[in-house]
Parts: structure tokens; C-alpha cells; sequence
């Protein structure tokens, strides 16, 4: 769709202004084809299979690294950048070992809730303006939005792959709008890292192999998240009480001292959501989980993959309180459930004692991975 000079700019200026009142911190504009460097780094986190088990990734990689694949129609991507600037370090709770640390993206409502809306909004003005046909994407189709956001100028991904914003800092969501009107691109950003190593040096997991790359498989993010098994054992404890995601590289990131607060009505943070209590979130059931997180992404994971995370930080805790509710979930329907629980326990409870309970517990346990949880935490196992 071909569109002058004039009309492009008042197009744009349109955007411009509807993306402000739809409560955006920075739209720009790039091409479809203004990521010629992406199929080729995608293909080799993929190739060494950092991607773990998110075979999705592996299964659209060729509508990921070329956006006209995913729509050929596209003439241009709109990149719109919303901030989630947290109002205090969010490292500070991971102290509080008797609470639980969420990302800060996922204390309030799902984002993609909160975005999709507003950018449909703004799609809509610009086929009433510009005819033509628009698309929108918030997270949910194979779209590379980092690097789309880079080449329209509104960041860089940084050394931990994340987009860095010189206004925002690390603290961006982002969504785009893929658009048959032709406009003019903005400038691309450059990389503003440095020699800065702030956000490797600070992972728990060392999850960084090399600046720009993520093996996810070692992510907490990854781990607590995606991951639908076990925690294993070798990052357990370097998870700390951190129950859904990692904030540790973001808030690492110098560039952040230029980041505003989120708007409260906006993004901010739920208050039950700062620093739940470990002892409280382990009590809940699917029911009392579903309507604790109503709103939230923490529901989209599920309540079982949700406590095994809070397992994992009760056994980090060091606080003995939590054994009765901990040993209440040794009888949970689920597995994933059952194993963590034996976990925690070993870190809770007296070592004599903890035999004693495994001795009993064993002569019921059907579970061939719970009981693998028992052999390998008993006193006398090799690690635990």
C-alpha cells in the first residue's frame, strides 16, 4: 500500500499520538526486513540447544527470523514500549527468606492482557486513517521483538539478550503492530554496553556462556517457569527463595538509573504480591491457587509447578516453622508436589529425624521420581 510523503507523516504522527494516550513510553518504526543478523543467532541458541524445552521456539524458528514470513503482506512493524519500572531494587526481598520473590513482571496483571487491548485500539485508528490491514502481537506469535525494537531504535539487547533502553533502562514490555502502510523507519539504536559486565556477573546460575547469549536451560526464569519438571538439583539452591522468575540481571543494569517508576494505575505492583509469605503460599490448593493469581501469568504455570517453586525456597529458608505445612504436602496428589517436599524437608528438618520419616514415608511412595528424591537425600546419599 503506497502512501505519500504528507500522508505518512501525519499517519505517523497519529500513532505517535495515540500510543502516548494509550499510556506507551516509546513507539518507533522499522521494516520487515530490518533484522538480517536474527535468523542466524536464533539458529544457532536453537543448534545448541539453549532453548530447552520450548520446542515452539525450535518448531516456528523460520516465521521467527523473518517477520514477512509470519505475514507477507507487512510493509511496516510498529514497536510500542511500555514501562514496568519497579519502585525499589527488586534484589532487596531476597534477604527475606521467609517471603517469596516474584518477578516483577508478574505482580500485577498479565501484561499481555493489558497491552493487547490498547494496541488494538491504536490498530484500529490507523486502518480508519490509512486503510489497509493491521496485525497485533503482545508475546503470543513468533515474533522477535527484541531485535525488531532494536532496529526501530527504541533500545539494544543488551549482554543478557534483554532490550536496554538509554530513557527505561531494562524495565520495558513490548508489543508491535504490524502494519500494510508504508512509513519511514526510524534510525536504529546502538549498543551502549561497553565493557560493562554487571548483568553476567550477577546470575545466580551462570546462565550467560558468552555477552548476548542465554543458555535458557540454566535461567531461573527458565527453571521456575517453563520448566515442567523437577528443579534440578545442582541450581536448587542458588534459586534462593526466588518463586516465580529472576530479576537479578535486569535490576543489575547501570542504564536502569535513567528508568522511571511505573504508573500505579498502570503496572505497579499488587501489595500481596511484594512479599508473599512462603508459609501462606504453600496452603493453597488448585482453587484457592486460581483465585489467589486471577489476572496474574503466575496461574498460567499451574499450581502444582507453582509450589514446587515455593518448595524449593521453603528448603532454602532455614526457617523450621515451615516443616509441619511442608510435610503436610508429602501426601499431595501431585509427584512434582511429593518430590519437592522431600527436598525441603531434608534442608528443614534434623538428619536422624529425616530418616526415620523417609523409612516410613517409602513404604508408600509409588512415585519412581519421589522416591528418587528420598534416596538421593538421605544423610548417607552422595550430595543432596
Amino acid at each position: 500500500m503506497r502512501t505519500s510523503i504528507s500522508d505518512k507523516t501525519r499517519l505517523r504522527a497519529l500513532i505517535d499520538a495515540e500510543a502516548r494516550r494509550a499510556g506507551f513510553e516509546a513507539v518507533a518504526v522499522t521494516r520487515p526486513d530490518a533484522i538480517p543478523r536474527a535468523p542466524a543467532r536464533l539458529a544457532e541458541f536453537v543448534a545448541d540447544g539453549f532453548h530447552g524445552s520450548m520446542d515452539w521456539i525450535a518448531e516456528t524458528i523460520e516465521r521467527r527470523a523473518e517477520p514477512s514470513t509470519l505475514w507477507p503482506e507487512v510493509r511496516s512493524i510498529i514497536v510500542l514500549a511500555m514501562n514496568y519500572g519497579p519502585d525499589r531494587d527488586p534484589r532487596e526481598i531476597l534477604q527475606k527468606r521467609d517471603r517469596g520473590a516474584i518477578s516483577v513482571y508478574a505482580q500485577n496483571r498479565d501484561y499481555h492482557d493489558v497491552m493487547k487491548g490498547r494496541l488494538k485500539e491504536i490498530a484500529g485508528k490507523i486502518v480508519a486513517r490509512a486503510g489497509g490491514d493491521v496485525k497485533v502481537f503482545v508475546d503470543t506469535a513468533p515474533v522477535m521483538e527484541k531485535p525488531l525494537a532494536e532496529a526501530a531504535g527504541l533500545g539494544w539487547q543488551g549482554k543478557h539478550t534483554n532490550l536496554v533502553s538509554r530513557e527505561h533502562g531494562s524495565w520495558l514490555f513490548l508489543g508491535t503492530i504490524f502494519t500494510t502502510a508504508e512509513l519511514e523507519p526510524d534510525a536504529p539504536e546502538v549498543d551502549h554496553c561497553g565493557s560493562c559486565r554487571a548483568c553476567l556477573d550477577v546470575c545466580p546460575t551462570d546462565a550467560f556462556p558468552a555477552p548476548y547469549r542465554l543458555d535458557a536451560r540454566r535461567c531461573i526464569s527458565y527453571l521456575t517457569i517453563e520448566n515442567m519438571g523437577p528443579i534440578p538439583r545442582e541450581f536448587r539452591e542458588k534459586i534462593g527463595n526466588r518463586i516465580y522468575g529472576c530479576d537479578d540481571c535486569l535490576a543489575a543494569c547501570p542504564w536502569n538509573k535513567f528508568a522511571s517508576i511505573a504508573s500505579e494505575a498502570k503496572l505497579a505492583a499488587r501489595n500481596d504480591l511484594r512479599e508473599p509469605s512462603l508459609s501462606e503460599l504453600l496452603l493453597l490448593d488448585d482453587a484457592a491457587f486460581r483465585s489467589f493469581f486471577s489476572g496474574s501469568p503466575i496461574k498460567r504455570i499451574g499450581r502444582d509447578r507453582f509450589v514446587r517453586n515455593v518448595l524449593v525456597a521453603a528448603g532454602n529458608s532455614d526457617d523450621t516453622s515451615l516443616t509441619p505445612v511442608v510435610r503436610g504436602l508429602l501426601d499431595d496428589g501431585s509427584p512434582l508436589v511429593r518430590g519437592a517436599a522431600v527436598w525441603a524437608l531434608s534442608r528443614l528438618m534434623a538428619s536422624s529425624d529425616f530418616a526415620k520419616l523417609a523409612a516410613s514415608a517409602m513404604k508408600t511412595e509409588s512415585d519412581a521420581a519421589v522416591r528418587d528424591e528420598w534416596l538421593s537425600t538421605l544423610p548417607d546419599a552422595e550430595g543432596s
